[in-house]
């Protein structure tokens, strides 16, 4: 599972920019965008093979961060061992070896570009044993009054000292597809001049239940300075309101604790409200965010990212929407599945297309432009849009 707020995404290049509100809409650009290595590199004492991801910052009109391919990338430790990486997909570098992070032993990561550019980190220590003590689910009011569940986070951290902790999380939840039907319409391409026509063929029951996933992509930063302890409780780590389609039957949710060290923890947490900064033009600005990782040839180069080592730790909850909504209607579907009955040649490149799904023959309502089948988007009689019709291996029902 990747970082939480995927440092690529979260550094950014200003690059062109439409403002539009109360104002006449201006273009605003930046000329000066300068090129930097972004590196998302924590090891955790979880036994796998570990994972590293470079990429560069990009402007604001870019798609997204693009994998800087053909490094070199090793993990020293103070015992005398190296980790070598092989690069998987672009920017993302796999240990070829599965090992975990242990405590008490420096950690310091080594990256050569494919341009022959030298980069270092300083040296890490893992910051203490991380403990998720309880996961629970509560239907609760959150601070704008919306009905939903709450995921709640009893933790702690060995040590003495304060805890400074990151959460991620998967979702996974099942999905019935409303408007299911046992049959579907086909298209049989006839020998010109002949029109296709439509015919009648079974529908997959693949498309009756799914399992969609989800994961989280925001920096999720819990610490217990102010308690003077190493343990807290009730986190709110994730809040679902009442009314989204995700928590209509079963759901279910992984959260991942991991433990930092106040360095690390403080330097998400900066990162965390750059990303937040609800105006491009507040008082504080963003800049150059330091972490601890620095050029061996040019020590004034921009080098953006962190190298740390964490203890973490997993545990998942399942819970039915009937046992905190008894007696209630479930939540509205992620689509109105308002019925049309589109005119037989627009329906059949539909159909083609896959863009629809069939409910019945037209019955004489009064739909607008009545064609010879009542259809609806295709998410509501097939709900492989939102995920995989096969159940994962960890799901209980």
């Amino acid at each position: 599972m990747k970082k939480a707020g995927n440092l690529g995404s979260l550094f950014i290049g200003y690059g062109m920019i439409l403002l539009s509100g109360c104002i006449e809409p201006f273009d605003t650009s930046y000329v000066d965008f300068e090129s930097a290595l972004v590196i998302d590199a924590t090891i955790t004492d979880e036994p796998k093979h570990q994972e590293i991801y470079i990429s560069r910052t990009y402007e604001f009109e870019a798609d997204g961060p693009t994998g800087e391919s053909g490094a070199r990338v090793k993990v020293l430790t103070g015992n005398g061992n190296a980790y070598d990486f092989t690069e998987g997909e672009a920017g993302t570098y796999v240990s070829n070896q599965l090992f975990s992070a242990e405590p008490n032993l420096d950690y310091t990561l080594e990256i050569t570009t494919k341009d022959g550019r030298q980069y270092a980190s300083h040296t890490v220590q893992m910051a203490g044993k991380s403990s998720i003590d309880s996961l629970y689910a509560v239907r609760m009011l959150n601070d704008f009054g919306e009905d939903g569940m709450g995921v709640f986070v009893d933790g702690s951290s060995s040590g003495d000292d304060p805890g400074y902790y990151q959460y991620e999380y998967e979702e996974t939840y099942k999905v019935v597809a409303p408007m299911f039907r046992d049959e579907d319409l086909i298209v049989v391409d006839q020998s010109p001049p002949l029109p296709p026509i439509l015919e009648f063929g079974p529908r997959s029951p693949d498309e009756f239940v799914c399992y969609p996933s989800h994961r989280s992509t925001n920096l999720l930063l819990n610490d217990t300075e102010d308690l003077g302890i190493d343990r807290f409780e009730n986190y709110n780590v994730r809040f679902i309101n009442s009314e989204d389609y995700i928590l209509s039957y079963r759901y279910s949710i992984l959260v991942k604790q991991y433990v930092h060290s106040q360095t690390a923890y403080r330097f998400y947490e900066t990162l965390k409200n750059f990303a937040t900064s609800e105006s491009l033009f507040s008082e504080t600005q963003p800049g150059y965010l330091i972490g601890n990782i620095i050029s061996q040839k040019d020590r004034n180069e921009k080098v953006l990212g962190y190298f740390d080592v964490a203890s973490v730790d997993e545990k998942r909850i399942f819970f039915n929407y009937v046992d905190f909504f008894p007696g209630e209607s479930l939540p509205p579907y992620v689509s109105p599945c308002e019925i049309i009955a589109p005119l037989r040649g627009f329906l059949i490149d539909q159909v083609r297309y896959n863009l629809v799904k069939y409910v019945k023959d037209y019955d004489g309502e009064n739909l607008y432009r009545p064609g010879p089948y009542i259809v609806v988007d295709r998410v509501c009689g097939d709900c492989t849009v939102l995920g995989p019709s096969e159940a994962p291996e960890f799901w209980i029902d």
